[in-house]
């Protein structure tokens, strides 16, 4: 055997949580299995909705970008080899799926900083900033996110009721320099990514008239 394989490495798809004052990586959460569909919608904020007419061609911020798609989890690979996968014989895949509930949860130690800084007589209490959340589909496109839904539907369980396989359904909206600001690390990452879409667009094939089969314009 020479060690080569005709299979190339998939890397996985996932979510890197980092601080946002810092950018220290806090948690890197990889995907077990990469869904099968990755669906993108894109809503255009124009200047001229419901403005004046000559304001029509304007574009007053980035389209309004939202990622969806749906993960397998599962524990068959895990439950194959039990001596070396004690978390999953114990409790399934609810670490997966806990870890990714993180993402939408504050921590209870912020809650509980919340409730004495209330006890103490604050009269106005902000809500604790949670990481930035960074989602991967590659080393082309690392966007920041905020999660707007997310569905968890548990099929299968094992005799303790440890659920073993389950499907996540997650939407994420790529936040802009429009949430976060040019200054923010999250506004600097939504930048790269922005211009990474604009170097991609610039190697797509152009035309002549002669494809549309028309001479020029009138």
């Amino acid at each position: 055997m020479s060690g080569y394989s005709q299979f190339p490495r998939i890397v996985k798809g996932g979510i890197v949580l980092v601080d946002p004052q810092t950018a220290q990586v806090r948690r890197v959460i990889a995907l077990q299995y990469n869904p099968e569909k990755l669906s993108r919608s894109l809503q255009v904020q124009g200047a001229g909705d419901g403005a004046e007419r000559s304001e029509a061609l304007r574009l007053k911020g980035p389209a309004i970008e939202t990622f969806r798609l749906e993960a397998d989890i599962d524990a068959a690979d895990q439950l194959e080899f039990p001596g070396q996968n004690a978390n999953t014989v114990a409790a399934g895949i609810a670490p997966h799926l806990a870890v990714l509930e993180s993402l939408i949860n504050p921590s209870a130690g912020d809650l509980l900083a919340g409730k004495a800084l209330a006890a103490s007589g604050t009269l106005e209490i902000a809500p604790m900033e949670s990481a930035l959340a960074l989602f991967v589909w590659g080393a082309n496109r690392i966007a920041p996110v905020r999660v707007t839904e997310f569905s968890i539907s548990e099929e299968a369980f094992d005799p303790a009721l440890n659920p073993i396989n389950a499907k996540v359904n997650l939407s994420l909206r790529v936040l802009s320099v429009d949430d976060l600001g040019f200054d923010h690390k999250g506004g600097g990452l939504f930048m790269a990514y922005l211009q990474s879409r604009e170097r991609l667009a610039t190697k797509a094939a152009t035309f002549g008239f002669d494809a549309l089969g028309i001479g020029g314009l009138p």
